[in-house]
This record gives C-alpha cells, structure tokens and sequence, in this order.
C-alpha cells in the first residue's frame, strides 16, 4: 500500500527532527517501544530503510530524508485542512448559525507595509459582501509557514526575505530599504549608508529576527516582537534594515537612513495554489487595484 497515515508520519517526523527515540516519544507523549515498533513496521510497509541505528545513535537515510520533506508538507497540508475548515464554519462563518459573513487571516510582517495595508483594508471593507479580515502580525520569515500551515489564508510577503515558492502570487509594491539607527548614533547624521558600513558596527550590531523557528548567528540581540526592537533601538543597543515604508512606526528616538545599494524589497500579496475561497479572490481583486 502507498497510503500513509497521518500518525505515521507524525510518529516518523518526530523521531527524524529529535534522531533520538526517546526524546520523540517523551515529545509526542507515548512510551518508547511502541514508538519503535510502529517505525519498523512503517519500514516494512514501504520497503525502504529510514533510520540508521547504531551506537553513535540514529541518523537518516536518503529515504528517510526525503520522507521527513514530505512529510512535514503533508501534516502542515492536514493541519491547514482542519483550520481553513474550521474557520468557514466556526462562529461569526458564513456556514454557521447566525453566521452573516466569512473571515480571512492576513499575515503580515510586522513594521512593514503599514500605508499598503491600510489601503487594502480600507478598500476591501468596501465591497460589497466583504469578509472579515483578521490581521496577524508575524517575524521576518513567518508568513510562509502561517500560509503552509493554515493559520493564515493569505499574507503580505516580501522578495527577497520570504520565499514565494509553492504560492500564488501578485507584485503590489516596490520601494528600497533604510537603516533604522538611535538617532544620536554617527551613522544617523549620514544622508546615505552601503551595506557595507551597517554590516559590523561594534556598538551597534544588527537585530537578529527567528528565521523559520531559529535565530541566525551574530551579535544583535534575538528580537521577539516589533516594541521590543523598537526600544532597543531607541537605548542605543541594535539596529535594523526594513523597507523604506517602516518609517510610519518610527519613534522620535529612531531615524531612517536609506542605504544606497541595498536590493529593492517588492511587497506581493501571496496564496496557496489550491484556495477556492470568493472571499479571498475578491481580497486579491481589491489588492490588484490600488
């Protein structure tokens, strides 16, 4: 049988992200042996080895890593079927009792596009039969996980810091990056700054977001949220690169500096492929015209 079961490959992605059985177990809360025996029996049924075992402990096989990539897309597919259909036909859906109209969850990176997105809420409440949008701010690279996962229906995403791979997708803005710096920093006196003069300033390093659940290596502090980078900059403790349209969230204590060879970063409202959803193609009608 080439069918897979959704415990299977929760039981199998658990041990393949831990490599340890007893950690997988103690995660999805069961005991060891059992875990054992259902991978060896999803091995016979699929003909291939998975896991290496020896002393030095358990290693993935190339089988094994390529299941644990579709896999994973395969529950995020599950989970986002449960949501998507939970939120259709949850309270205040169209499909439940008393329910008058549908809801959306936007995801948005937080501190960006803040002018596009009031003009796409703006405009979208005012068609007729609009569904409720539920905005849902995220870190750097979280929309696409939120969008894979179906905690989000559509975001707004920006090349070339989110991936648009495996979405739909329409081009609404381009604009260029700044340097968000404490206003009595040295380098705020500059009218222009390179990539080059930001990238290692000893007193001032760059804030480091989570991409896709970790923080990438460096000095800057690990940013949980917008207000706390917001006053960290403002202490004199990190800065950050945004697009130009981050400005509208600037303190009195932050200044802006456009940095001169920086790629543009284009804005795209982006979707999965598959989404039958009216109330989100008339949102992407609405996005398209302004």
């Amino acid at each position: 049988m080439d069918a897979l079961e959704t415990r299977e490959l929760r039981y199998f992605t658990a041990v393949a992200e831990e490599l340890h059985f007893g950690r997988a177990a103690e995660r999805l809360g069961m005991a060891q042996p059992p875990l054992s025996r259902a991978i060896q029996q999803l091995e016979r049924r699929l003909g291939v080895t998975l896991l290496e075992r020896d002393r030095r402990g358990v290693s993935l096989t190339g089988a094994g890593q390529v299941l644990l990539h579709e896999g994973r897309a395969a529950l995020d597919a599950t989970t986002a079927a449960a949501r998507r259909t939970r939120r259709a036909g949850g309270a205040g859906g169209a499909d439940s009792p008393g329910g008058s109209r549908n809801r959306l969850v936007l995801a948005v990176k937080a501190a960006a596009s803040h002018e596009l997105l009031q003009k796409l809420l703006d405009a979208y409440a005012a068609e007729p039969d609009a569904a409720e949008i539920e905005v849902l701010p995220s870190g750097t690279c979280e929309q696409e996980e939120m969008l894979r996962d179906g905690r989000a229906d559509v975001a707004l995403m920006h090349t070339p810091f989110n991936s648009l791979a495996g979405f739909d997708s329409e081009e609404l803005l381009t604009e260029g990056q700044v340097a968000i710096l404490p206003a009595g920093h040295p380098l705020a006196a500059r009218e222009t700054l390179s990539l080059a003069d930001v990238s290692d300033v000893p007193d001032l390093p760059l804030a480091r977001w989570p991409r896709h659940g970790t923080y990438p290596p460096g000095p800057g502090p690990e940013i949980h949220d917008q207000t706390q980078l917001a006053q960290l900059i403002a202490l004199g403790r990190t800065m950050a690169l945004f697009p130009d349209s981050a400005r509208a969230w600037l303190w009195a204590e932050h200044t802006a500096v456009p940095l001169a060879d920086a790629p543009p970063v284009v804005t795209h409202i982006a979707w999965p492929p598959h989404s039958r959803s009216l109330a989100l193609a008339g949102l992407i009608r609405t996005a398209t015209r302004l």
